[in-house]
């Protein structure tokens, strides 16, 4: 499914798969990064926060979708120039699936002939149907190679 810079059109949507978070993966995280916030490794303090219970990362939930979206230009990302706007709107915890939706929100040109600037506003949503994270990503996409003749 990975598209070049000329095959993506401004307000297009791109839904990717769903995939279920586990608690595994979101200590592995904590663990790897040196992620050591209560709120996302102790049950017992994260029981008296409002969120009664622990939560992941909002860098995690970010990595997560990013990886999602990863087959829309899989072969065709020059560089992930900038990110804005992030959003993070309701918590991700254990045992919750998650799926993004890639919308095209800006496509330009650039002075090269080789590439061009795509900023995508990624859509993340819950089993509910509950947006939990929205963030743009200023990209660089490759244009399709030009054919010999």
């Amino acid at each position: 499914m990975s598209k070049f810079f000329e095959e993506f059109e401004v307000a297009a949507v791109y839904p990717t798969y769903c995939r279920t978070v586990t608690e595994g993966e979101i200590a592995m995280f904590c663990s790897f990064v040196g992620y050591h916030v209560p709120l996302f490794i102790d049950e017992e303090y994260a029981k008296t926060t409002l969120y009664g219970g622990r939560i992941a990362p909002s860098s995690f939930t970010m990595s997560i979708s990013t990886g999602m979206t990863e087959g829309l230009y899989r072969n065709s990302v020059v560089a992930l120039l900038a990110v804005e706007n992030g959003k993070f709107l309701a918590p991700v915890r254990a045992g919750d699936t998650i799926r993004t939706e890639v919308e095209v929100i800006e496509k330009k040109p650039t002075s090269s002939a080789e590439h061009g600037l795509i900023v995508f506003r990624d859509h993340v949503y819950n089993q509910r149907n509950e947006r939990v994270f929205q963030i743009d990503k200023v990209t660089l996409i490759r244009k399709q190679p030009v054919a010999l003749a």
